[in-house]
């Protein structure tokens, strides 16, 4: 459809994620969307790879801008009609170093050993690029969160139910990783990877309704 035929808003959009979270979360403030997930063919994992002395701020914004890309060049690959399409990226940081998702037990294990009894900071970028295939200015939200000063033996067996897995910082603040937050500075939407605040502003400068 070309740009001057496009409508002046939109019922929906496109989420370039298969994160349930975010697509709950998305629910709660009402917006509809389609799933625009990866292909079988993309190298997702490559456009997550860390580059040597990269500040967090800076890798959390880059890798969701290059996958905001990625998703619009898909779009506009499968034909389907043009809507604007979201994209969101989250890392934990402490010490300067990036956790991302744990390779294996005995990494998410050492990734939580780190962070218990401290404060470490939760970064969630979002990224959209409208309809006219014009990627808006991205966004980032950032939240400290203090852990307790949680036993060996409680992270082992966190650990064992499978949940970090998958999870920047191989925690997930919506699930049993509750129990070891004392407190946040920021936004607990954030924490789960979608702040709702700075994603809706997103989402109404690209014309969406809800």
């Amino acid at each position: 459809m070309p740009s001057s035929a496009l409508p002046d808003s939109f019922p929906y959009l496109y989420l370039a994620s298969q994160s349930p979270r975010r697509q709950e979360l998305l629910q709660q403030i009402g917006v509809r969307f389609e799933l625009l997930p990866p292909r079988a063919d993309e190298d997702a994992e490559a456009l997550e790879a860390e580059r040597p002395g990269e500040a967090p701020d800076h890798y959390v914004l880059r890798v969701t801008v290059a996958k905001a890309d990625a998703a619009h060049a898909r779009l506009v690959a499968s034909g389907r009609p043009a809507a604007p399409v979201l994209v969101a990226d989250t890392t934990v940081t402490i010490d300067g170093a990036i956790l991302g998702k744990p390779r294996d037990a005995d990494d998410a294990l050492a990734m939580l050993d780190r962070l218990a009894g401290r404060e470490h900071e939760v970064l969630t970028a979002l990224a959209v690029v409208d309809a006219r295939g014009e990627r808006l200015p991205p966004a980032l939200s950032r939240s400290t969160v203090r852990f307790a000063a949680v036993s060996r033996d409680a992270l082992v067996r966190y650990v064992d139910t499978g949940e970090p897995f998958g999870k920047a910082g191989a925690y997930a603040i919506q699930g049993r990783a509750a129990e070891f937050v004392e407190r946040i500075d920021g936004s607990h939407s954030g924490i789960m990877g979608l702040p709702l605040f700075e994603t809706a502003a997103l989402l109404r400068a690209a014309r969406v309704d809800f």
